[in-house]
């Protein structure tokens, strides 16, 4: 988390330096608008230029407020949280919210640009606005809730999570969906209404979570379970760092004519994503160079 802190300070750096950029262009633009300058004589042929430079400093004056607001924001958050509790999904959250204002101030920019009074045009689409209101409802609400996750300390990205069927790591957490990497690398888009509306099990928040394998063995009279459970053991010693070993049992799921269905567990700790592929791997091997030593007996 410290390295995530300082990431976080070293990109808001260059934004405090693109924001003083951006402040000084302001201020040139604000002394040929308002200044007997160039630009008088130049409008008198071109009047188009005046709305041009007036919607440019709205633009541009808008875009300052919101990046003064979201330096400000971040620099109390990481001031007042501990360096082990810092949130991607904080950042996340705050990046969304500016994109979606600068958004709105480019659309009112364009208005000012082509002549066109924002609070008269709003006016006189009222219907128009509701019935796109109606339209886009679906994705009004997956907004809302996505920026709810996002400022919430119940998902992080990084996370291990089950949603319904599926069973993943939390990779991304856009304006409409969460994006989750599964175990086998699919990348799963769930929109972000069905998330908050829908039974979650966050593995990385209870910190370990059980890796289940099941396996069917041919039977024989001389089958001895406790020389493959120590044989997985062996592997699982190899990876204590992140497994409690203690933890780890083998069980018997159901007796067959000529086979058995068995079951190896253990507890492993949550949102180590490559420790797990590589363990997982290392767990199926076991099993097959056990299957090999029981058909060559």
């Amino acid at each position: 988390m410290n390295h995530l802190k300082t990431s976080i300070r070293s990109k808001e750096n260059k934004r405090k330096r693109n924001f003083v950029l951006k402040l000084l262009f302001l201020i040139f633009l604000d002394y040929i608008y308002l200044g007997n300058t160039f630009l008088n004589s130049l409008a008198e042929r071109f009047p188009f230029l005046l709305d041009l430079v007036r919607a440019l400093i709205f633009l541009l004056s808008a875009n300052l407020v919101i990046s003064l607001g979201r330096i400000v924001t971040l620099r109390f958050y990481l001031q007042k949280t501990a360096e082990t509790k810092v949130l991607p999904n904080f950042v996340i959250g705050i990046d969304r919210i500016s994109t979606i204002l600068n958004f709105l101030a480019l659309l009112i920019g364009l208005m000012l640009a082509f002549g066109i009074k924002p609070l008269e045009f709003l006016t006189s689409i009222t219907i128009v606005a509701a019935a796109i209101a109606l339209l886009t409802k679906e994705y009004i609400t997956n907004i809302v809730n996505g920026l709810i996750i996002m400022f919430s300390e119940q998902l992080e990205i990084g996370d291990k999570i089950n949603i319904g069927k599926n069973t993943g790591f939390i990779r991304d957490i856009t304006l409409i969906n969460l994006v989750m990497k599964s175990e086998t690398g699919e990348v799963i888009l769930i929109p972000n209404a069905i998330v908050l509306s829908t039974d979650i099990i966050n593995y990385s928040k209870n910190n370990t979570h059980q890796v289940v394998f099941d396996s069917e063995i041919p039977y024989s009279n001389d089958l001895q379970l406790s020389k493959l459970e120590d044989e997985l053991g062996k592997i699982l010693e190899g990876f204590k760092e992140y497994v409690t070993v203690e933890g780890a049992q083998l069980n018997v799921l159901e007796r067959k004519s000529e086979s058995l269905l068995i079951r190896y567990q253990f507890p492993i700790i949550s949102g180590q994503k490559e420790v797990e592929t590589g363990l997982r791997k290392s767990i199926n091997q076991g099993f097959l160079n056990w299957k090999n030593e029981q058909r060559k007996g």
